[in-house]
């Protein structure tokens, strides 16, 4: 409860906003302390149309007694005069005690009289308010108040959110109530929406239903009237009423009355219900109105009354998520059957059976209990009590096109955690391939540091290529080589060809695509092999028409083949050259390939001849 305070010049008042007020900070049961007189004219009061309140200061005012609360407050409350009388306000309502005690000590010692209004708020809305006056005479402080409630929302004090839930279901269900105390009604929204008509400003002087009863049950309503008016606490009954607008309803009417200890009726509670069948009823529902709104939506369903296999009312996005037409389809426990997730299953039936009163679950459901045909939903469902019956509302959500889409950007989420993982794993194999060459070539050309450069500059020009157009796929089983070679080709030609006077020229099979496994230690075949042709093949730098040709193909589904030969010099002792360090690197790059390796000499220079297969088992290492 939250309390505001403000103070009115003009009027001389006090005003004070009282915000989500529970029952249990109105009253508390105690024992009684006391001893109260006997209140005179007390069944006089409580036909007054205001309420009186009756307070006894005790310590100087610092708290009092309860002697008498109005009417209205005990209505409210559920209680009787004998469970707060006698009891110190401070004790049997701390909440009124916190509000009250600097007002009524005020008057206690001043002995004027001090106005207040009292607005009681529910939901961030005023649901009623209070003209008060307290005034001090006999050794008393008396509080005269007069309440209103404001239009359209239910006076009724809960705990919970009773207010928000009955108005929901009396507009989906044609359900309504009323209270009468003192004479005068408060009529929630669901007894307009039976009537077929808007609030008038005199309706809670007199019975708007019972003033549309037709002739012939006019009989059967002063005989249910008459026997609660004589002590009867509850009658149920059908009767007929004519609505301005001339429609015919049957209506079920659940009739409480309350009696003092003397058996004075105290007030009146209605629960009405309209039962009609005919089919000018669907005409007047504002519910359908509602489901209308819901027509042409297929991802979110209304779901009226969805525990009930009687009184459902789903809109069409529920029949467009099980793929049934309404006319087919008949509302049991057997849907539920065709949801996968066993524990979803088992909270519905909790549901079902009252173990629980709310559901959220997210689903997956196979279309007329099809495994291959499926579909995920989201769904909420809440039951609540309202008068003696039970009810429920919920909603159902298709999300089987946001979850895929979700499920796919997971997918692909791991699948790029993966990538990332195989690109620094190469990165590192790679560095270390590059170290022990560089190692391998320090021992065997420390004299000559140029070619060591060369070496490096080309290996490397070779790996960047590979890591820069494989950091852009996310496909390491199907890399196309013939855009690699192009590179490759691009990268040699700036960093030897134009110095040394060499073309470099190849012809790749454009269907020929490899694994991340194969091409890289194909591309460092392919670097050591030009390196092993640019130093041996051609010594003498004039020479003019320097050329080193590479031609990639496929031999069969398994397995490729690269040529690549120079038109140098050509070689001596073929027995010398494959023993030196180029050639060693490249027995055992061709080893890491699964390849076959050959050195052949044709009529203008060398060539060589490596067969390999196309693809290698795909693994990613630690």
């Amino acid at each position: 409860m939250r309390i505001e305070k403000t103070f009115r010049k003009l009027e001389d008042t006090e005003e004070v906003n009282i915000y989500d007020v529970k029952e249990s900070e109105l009253f508390q049961y105690v024992p009684q302390e006391f001893e109260i007189p006997f209140t005179p004219f007390d069944k006089t009061l409580n036909e007054l149309s205001n309420d009186l309140d009756i307070f006894v200061p005790i310590d100087n005012g610092e708290d009092f007694i309860v002697h008498r609360l109005g009417l209205s407050a005990l209505i409210r409350g559920h209680i009787k005069q004998t469970d707060v009388a006698g009891r110190l306000l401070s004790k049997t309502s701390p909440g009124f005690y916190n509000i009250l005690k600097e007002p009524l000590r005020e008057v206690y010692e001043t002995h004027k009289m001090k106005k207040m209004r009292f607005y009681y708020h529910f939901h961030e809305k005023l649901a009623r308010f209070s003209n008060v006056k307290i005034i001090y005479d006999m050794e008393k402080l008396i509080l005269i108040s007069d309440h209103r409630d404001n239009r359209g929302t239910s006076l009724h004090v809960s705990d919970e959110e009773y207010d928000e839930k009955a108005n929901l279901i009396e507009y989906f269900s044609q359900t309504g109530s009323y209270y009468k105390i003192k004479d005068r009604y408060s009529w929630t929204q669901g007894i307009y929406n039976i009537i077929n008509r808007s609030r008038e400003e005199n309706d809670e002087y007199f019975n708007i239903v019972f003033d549309l009863v037709i002739p012939e049950d006019k009989p059967l309503l002063e005989k249910m009237l008459k026997e609660l008016d004589s002590g009867r606490s509850n009658y149920e009954s059908v009767v007929r009423i004519r609505t301005d607008d001339g429609i015919l309803k049957y209506l079920e009417v659940n009739l409480y009355s309350k009696f003092d200890d003397d058996g004075l009726l105290l007030s009146r509670y209605g629960l009405i219900k309209d039962v009609s069948t005919d089919s000018t009823r669907k005409m007047t529902r504002p519910v359908d109105f509602l489901l209308k709104g819901f027509k042409n939506n297929k991802k979110l369903a209304l779901l009226i009354e969805p525990l009930n296999p009687k009184q459902y009312e789903f809109s069409q996005g529920f029949y467009h998520f099980i793929e049934i037409s309404p006319e087919d389809y008949h509302h049991s426990r057997a849907i539920v059957q065709n949801i996968v997730e066993e524990d979803v299953i088992n909270n519905i039936i909790r549901l079902m059976d009252g173990q629980i009163n709310e559901l959220e679950e997210t689903f997956t459901y196979n279309v007329n209990g099809d495994e291959n045909h499926q579909k995920m939903a989201e769904l909420y469902i809440e039951r609540f009590e309202f008068g003696s019956e039970s009810h429920s509302i919920g909603f159902l959500t298709d999300v089987t096109e946001e979850r895929t889409k979700q499920l796919a950007l997971m997918e692909a989420n791991e699948h790029q955690k993966v990538l990332i993982k195989e690109v620094h794993h190469r990165v590192k194999n790679n560095l270390q391939v590059l170290n022990s060459f560089l190692n391998l070539e320090k021992r065997a050309y420390k004299n000559k540091p140029n070619i060591i450069i060369d070496h490096m500059q080309s290996r490397l020009s070779s790996l960047a290529i590979l890591h820069e157009k494989t950091y852009n796929t996310t496909d390491f089983k199907n890399i196309n080589l013939k855009e690699y070679i192009e590179d490759q080709d691009s990268q040699l030609r700036g960093l030897i060809g134009l110095r040394d006077g060499i073309e470099f020229e190849s012809e790749v099979d454009g269907d020929l695509v490899l694994t991340i496994e194969v091409i890289t230690p194909l591309l460092l075949v392919i670097d050591e092999l030009t390196m092993n042709a640019i130093k041996h093949a051609f010594p003498d730098k004039t020479m003019p028409n320097k050329k080193i040709i590479k031609k990639i193909y496929k031999i069969d589904n398994e397995n490729a083949q690269l040529i690549l030969q120079d038109n140098g010099v050509g070689i001596d002792d073929p027995d010398k050259i494959t023993k030196n360090l180029g050639c060693e690197i490249i027995k055992n790059l061709t080893k890491q390939l699964d390849g076959h390796i050959e050195l052949f000499q044709h009529e203008n220079g060398t060539g060589y001849k490596l067969t390999f297969p196309i693809t290698m088992e795909h693994t990613i290492e630690g």
